[in-house]
């Protein structure tokens, strides 16, 4: 029997997914950030890099990509859910917190650098349609280098880290207003027309439908998935949400990467925000790569041997100019010098949505492709030199001391939590266990968060105002999301043993000095937490049993110091004997009475 789809046919994926497992590795173990590998991986394989070579080896049609634009199209959901999962870090109660840094200099730096630099697009001869476009494309920098950038660097926290999310935040923010003017731009022939505004009309529709079904229809649509407990079942959904926010943007004129973002903010404040991280996460990153792959594919490196001084020029003078407004802007804001010259380098070179930008642009007519082409060289040339950049700022600004990103309090509701907080406890299992913890935590004003697989408990608990969210804590990506690298402890509530041990061994194999809190079923229970690295393991029969035995004690006219004192000295007898010495658990508690001694 003979099939219609022949192995050629597949040989533009089976490169992709060579590249994805072979150079991202590499890459990572040199200490290099994959995304540099990605695209340099696109410049071999396409047709500007080894296509050019294929009349004088033939072979070399085997390793080479045939279709750039079957690629291109499908990248295209790299930066849709790119968006969606910025739009899930957000929330109004963040933006309010971080406006000073978002709306104060991440404003200044989107209008005051695209002023200059379609100021000296006008200047080289460009009309002043075509060099706003370019000034707004090339004001946007990299989210998806220099973020992972500075978090391997540890300078998120930062002051300048803080004022650089900053301003990547509301750069994000600025893309859809952008293409939106790039549209009216391009419906104009270049001018701006009355007339045009009506263009707006279905763009707002759409966008107004986007938040209106999402308002009342998506967390219901989750909550009835997330009672059917399948994997398969929530994922599907979460696509769906993904793919038909894009749609429905895409048929309003504007781009499925803003319908996407929109979706992404609908479903920040609600409890399957951390879930649906988790489930969008690998395609994210696979699509993503697969977006960068595509960008190096389409970078004609020809043009800086035909115009290198053109393309030098605009390399430098992107980065001078950039670096300059940001620092002076910084210096306004109140920034130190030395945090204001780290996030001005890092800031400095070109993103990927200049890109998206200027393929709006000169599919508009707004910018002619070979202006384009030539700017879009020498941004993702500056793409590359992102990693050094930030070495070189965090050196100039070694001696800057972090500061905690300030929070104020959460208003109550299910829907306005606010940030997450951090030295937190995580509470795993919200059922009557669960949420006694909580309110005794609470009592002691200890900031904490639940995780429960149970839809019907989490909105409950959301109703109350508590923070807690849908999802499987065993998964290690799912505590992550919920702040597993800055808490102070986790306690296990959960009264299934399979589902505690597993959520005890992921939290110990990502954090090592945790303290980990587990509710066991029995003695044989506990000893296996302690095997898997709890610190503490409560038998629920041995804890009941010496709660009874102090109720009679005490009932029978027993001195209630004396009864205290031996109950104690019980329950360290049967610690003692489950924590066996040999026991991960018992080493990890050795060594935390030993740090507080």
């Amino acid at each position: 029997m003979e099939h219609g789809v022949s192995a050629a046919n597949y040989k533009d994926l089976v490169l992709f997914l060579a590249t994805a497992g072979i150079v991202a590795p590499i890459f990572k173990r040199l200490k290099i950030n994959p995304i540099l590998g990605y695209l340099l991986a696109g410049v071999i394989l396409g047709p500007f890099g080894l296509g050019r070579f294929i009349h004088a080896a033939p072979w070399l049609d085997y390793v080479t990509v045939d279709n750039p634009a079957e690629i291109a199209q499908l990248a295209e959901f790299g930066v849709v859910f790119l968006l969606f999962m910025i739009g899930l870090e957000l929330s109004w109660e963040r933006l309010r917190l971080m406006r000073r840094l978002v709306f104060g200099l991440g404003a200044a730096q989107v209008i005051g650098c695209s002023l200059v630099l379609a100021g000296g697009a006008i200047l080289l001869g460009q009309p002043p349609a075509a060099a706003l476009a370019i000034g707004a494309a090339l004001t946007l920098s990299s989210t998806a280098i220099a973020v992972p950038v500075l978090a391997e660097r540890r300078r998120l926290h930062s002051d300048a880290g803080r004022a650089t999310f900053s301003v990547l935040l509301f750069q994000d923010l600025a893309v859809a207003p952008i293409l939106i003017t790039l549209a009216i731009v391009g419906r104009g022939h270049g001018e701006f027309q009355a007339s045009d505004l009506l263009s707006l009309a279905p763009a707002a529709l759409g966008l107004a439908v986007i938040v209106l079904v999402g308002r009342v229809a998506l967390r219901p649509m989750l909550k009835s998935v997330a009672k059917a407990k399948s994997e398969e079942m929530f994922m599907a959904a979460c696509l769906l949400v993904i793919i038909g926010a894009g749609l429905v943007s895409q048929m309003s004129g504007l781009s499925m990467a803003l319908g996407a973002f929109v979706a992404g903010i609908l479903l920040a404040e609600t409890e399957y925000r951390h879930e649906v991280e988790v489930k969008i996460e690998p395609f994210k990153g696979l699509l993503l790569s697969l977006f960068f792959v595509s960008l190096g594919i389409r970078l004609d490196l020809s043009l800086l041997v035909a115009k290198p001084a053109v393309i030098l020029g605009t390399v430098v003078g992107l980065l001078l100019v950039k670096a300059a407004v940001v620092f002076g802007i910084g210096l306004l804001m109140g920034l130190g010098r030395k945090a204001a010259t780290e996030a001005a380098l890092i800031l400095a070179a070109g993103g990927e949505f200049a890109f998206v930008l200027l393929d709006n642009a000169m599919g508009a007519q707004v910018v002619s492709p070979a202006i384009g082409q030539a700017v879009l060289v020498s941004a993702t040339l500056t793409m590359f030199l992102i990693p050094g950049l930030a070495a070189l700022g965090q050196r100039l600004g070694r001696k800057g001391a972090p500061a905690p990103v300030s929070e104020a309090p959460a208003a109550a509701g299910p829907d306005r939590l606010g940030p997450e907080p951090t030295g937190q406890v995580l509470v795993i299992g919200y059922g009557r266990v669960g949420k006694l913890v909580g309110d005794m935590l609470g009592r002691h004003d200890l900031p904490w968060i639940a995780v429960d697989r149970d839809a019907r408990l989490v909105e409950r608990a959301r109703r109350d105002g508590r923070r807690v969210y849908y999802g499987d804590a065993a998964r290690v990506e799912l505590l992550e999301r919920c702040g597993l690298a800055t808490a102070r402890a986790v306690v296990v509530t959960m009264d299934a043993p399979e589902a505690a041990e597993a959520v005890v061994a992921a939290a110990r194999g990502a954090r090592p000095d945790l303290a980990i809190v587990a509710r066991a079923r029995d003695a044989r229970h506990a000893a296996r937490l302690y095997e898997l690295g709890a610190t503490d393991a409560v038998p629920e029969t041995i804890e009941a049993s010496l709660q009874l035995s102090e109720a009679v004690l005490v009932d029978i006219g027993v001195p209630m110091g004396l009864v205290i004192a031996s109950i104690h000295e019980r329950r360290d007898e049967y610690r003692k004997k489950l924590n066996r010495p040999d026991a991960l658990g018992g080493k990890r508690r050795r060594l935390r009475d030993a740090s507080l001694r």
